[in-house]
């Protein structure tokens, strides 16, 4: 009588290619939950920055993010007209300094009417200036690690003195933006 010799391997390689596609399908249903999640953050702030924008009637309103500590850019903004475009910008690096972080991680808001007739910086005049700055209004956005980023709104044209209606509005979308950090990303 013959002997016969079962092989084993195809049912193992099954077992493995299985577990490999379960890995692959988890991947991507994590990857596809990052991209959901990404878009939605991204919508709500689209959002919210063009409501303010539209709101306060204002040439631009962007959102100045910090990726490092106290380096960061402008990710988000809403124009009143393209050629305003400060997208990628990422400021006078140079001028925001651990202190200035300090002061917005208190709360601190700053509310410019004139750049020309307010005792800023040097630095961070010439820098206003040359992004066309006339007035702005900052706000910082704090979520629970910290100062994630600043919401910052500019008047172009001329000087404007913000009210306290507008500084409200600001702050409100400061914390829309972050009310849940998971919508940030932190």
């Amino acid at each position: 009588m013959k002997q016969v010799k079962i092989n084993s391997q195809p049912q193992s390689k099954n077992i493995l290619n299985q577990h490999h596609n379960q890995r692959i399908d988890k991947g991507l249903q994590t990857l596809l939950e990052r991209l959901v999640s990404k878009i939605g953050r991204d919508k709500l702030i689209r959002k919210t920055i063009f409501d303010i924008r539209e709101a306060l009637q204002v040439d631009r309103v962007v959102l100045y993010y910090f990726y490092e500590e106290w380096q960061g850019q402008v990710t988000f903004e809403s124009l009143s007209s393209q050629k305003l475009s400060i997208l990628g910008s990422t400021g006078a690096n140079d001028c925001f300094s651990h202190e200035y972080a300090a002061m917005y991680l208190a709360g601190r808001i700053k509310a410019i009417a004139d750049i020309e007739l307010e005792t800023i910086q040097a630095c961070h005049q010439d820098f206003l200036r040359s992004i066309q700055v006339r007035a702005n209004l900052v706000v910082p956005i704090i979520i629970p690690r910290g100062l994630w980023g600043l919401l910052v709104a500019h008047q172009c044209q001329n000087s404007r003195v913000w009210s306290q209606a507008d500084i409200e509005i600001m702050k409100t979308g400061a914390q829309i933006l972050a009310t849940d950090s998971n919508i940030l990303g932190s």
